[in-house]
This record gives C-alpha cells, structure tokens and sequence, in this order.
C-alpha cells in the first residue's frame, strides 16, 4: 500500500514538473510593442531566453540617428509622454548603475544600441546578462512584468542613477497578461545606494 501511494505521489510531482516546464517554455520568445512618447508604435522588440540571460532583438524606426542607452524597468507600464510610470531600473540586487561601475550593474542594464542615419534598427541585439524569463528573482516577468525603455542618449556605464542618457523615448511593456494599473514606482532611497532621476 506504501509503496502504491508513493508511486502515485511519484508521477504526480513528475507530471506537475513536466507542467512546469512547458509554461515556462511557452514564455520563450515573448513579441512586444514599442511605443514612442506620443504612443506611436515604432516597432517591435523579441525577447527569448539565451544561455547568458535573455535575447532582445529590435526591429524599430523613427529614433534619433546615433547612439541610445537601453534598459529594463521595474514595471509594465508605458505612460506618455515621460514614460515614468515604469518605474526605475531593474534592479533586484540593489547594485549600483553601469556596466562599468565596480559596484554596478544594475540587471536592467545593457550595452548602448545604435539606430542608424535613417533612425531605424534592424534586427539588433543585446542581452539582458542573468535575466531569465522563466520564474525566479531575476525573471523579466516576475510580478505582472517589467518593461523595455530605449533613452534619447547614450548611456556612459557608470554615472548615476541611469548614465546620464537623457529623457526616455521609446517604451514597451514586458508581460504576458495585463499590467497592474495600481502598482506605483518603487522609492529608490528604499532599495540600496541606487538612485534614479
């Protein structure tokens, strides 16, 4: 009789990791849409998981020409025209800002992009290093989501709170369900040494 009720105690956790399994795979690779601050769309962003954290290719027009900062925020919300709403950096190791700082980086941060002398970027990629899209503390959809927002300048890698890269331009919102319109940004004094603008 034990050993009956062990078996089926056996293939029932089998079946639920199995399940597991699948619904995290079914998150991998998740399209969104980007949005600039007047809420026109500029194109799309796909994200899916790569052995060093998550792939993000962007197929986008209408930016500046040059180069822009890139980063994932707190929230999946993309509320014109300052897109504030999002909160601040990703950041659930309470690091500093930067690629470059000795006490950085923020998981949110990423190399700069380059949009080319028409504005558009064709099938450009970064990674968001350790991010995963799969459940944990460092899951881009922990929660209801986070979201991707591209800055009007460069990120320097070390300035803070997010490397003196300007006003943010371009918006999209990372989930797979709808955001939670009553979340409120976090208050960075909170949250360690980081600080956000």
């Amino acid at each position: 009789m034990f050993v009956v009720k062990y078996v089926r105690t056996l293939f029932m956790f089998l079946i639920l990791m199995a399940l597991t399994a699948c619904q995290d795979e079914s998150r991998s690779p998740i399209e969104i849409d980007m949005y600039n601050p007047d809420g026109d769309s500029l194109g799309k962003a796909t994200l899916a998981e790569d052995p060093n954290g998550v792939k993000i290719t962007l197929n986008l027009s209408g930016l500046k020409p040059g180069l822009h900062g890139i980063h994932v925020h707190e929230f999946p919300k993309c509320d014109g025209p300052d897109f504030k709403s999002a909160g601040n950096h990703l950041n659930p190791d309470s690091k500093l800002h930067g690629l470059m700082h000795p006490e950085g980086p923020h998981l949110g941060d990423m190399p700069n992009i380059e949009a080319d002398p028409d504005g558009k970027l064709s099938d450009v990629e970064v990674t968001v290093q350790e991010a995963t899209l799969k459940d944990g503390k460092k899951s881009l959809l922990k929660g209801e989501g986070t979201s991707l927002i591209i800055t009007e300048e460069q990120d320097d890698g070390i300035t803070q709170p997010a490397g003196n890269s300007g006003k943010r331009m371009a918006c999209g919102k990372i989930t797979l369900g709808e955001s939670n319109e009553s979340e409120t940004p976090s208050n960075p004094a909170d949250d360690g040494p980081q600080k956000e603008e």
